[in-house]
């Protein structure tokens, strides 16, 4: 797999299922620019850990827009699949309203770009990456579908990336850095 990070993150376009469960829209990496964004990719709508990661990304929304970060979630399904799910309550499996859009990587070029495409499912693994204001890939994790990711660690690590200084491990916001710069 090619390295992301510390290199420009790769291009998109996508159509979109807007939050609110109606609209529809499309979106591409230069809709980011001047902001940081979380993008993160999930292998399937209506599956068990997924709604678990996108419903907390959602009710943290608030949180990552105070610190200039907009979120993104995408996966291999369609924008119609995207906006069923979301007008799926949540106490059935589905999402509620959320507070940003899911992307439709239907062509699976993105995935692919993203190094996250497992080619004979057609289908995302949970990748994660945080991309700065000038569309500089600074971070990624990539791991297994049958595990989700952690809302307050994505948090913590855009926060030290933000700090413009060197963060030791465990750093939170608030503490010391080896060194500031």
């Amino acid at each position: 797999m090619e390295r992301l990070v510390a290199k420009d993150a790769p291009d998109f376009t996508m159509e979109t299922a807007i939050g609110n469960g109606t609209d529809f829209g499309k979106v591409s990496l230069a809709d980011y620019k001047g902001k940081w964004l979380v993008l993160f990719f999930y292998p399937l709508d209506f599956t068990f850990v997924c709604p678990t990661e996108i419903t907390a990304l959602s009710d943290a929304a608030d949180v990552f827009n105070d610190l200039d970060c907009e979120i993104l979630g995408v996966s291999t399904d369609s924008k119609f699949s995207h906006r069923a799910w979301i007008n799926t309550a949540r106490d059935a499996n589905g999402l509620g309203k959320l507070n940003f859009p899911l992307a439709a990587d239907l062509t699976h070029k993105v995935s692919r770009d993203y190094g996250v495409l497992i080619e004979e499912e057609g289908i995302a693994l949970r990748g994660l990456f945080i991309i700065d204001p000038e569309g500089e890939l600074k971070y990624q994790v990539v791991n297994h579908n049958d595990v989700g990711r952690s809302v307050d660690e994505t948090l913590r690590v855009l926060q030290a990336l933000q700090s413009g200084g060197l963060c030791p491990a465990n750093w939170k916001p608030g503490q010391k850095q080896l060194v500031s710069v």
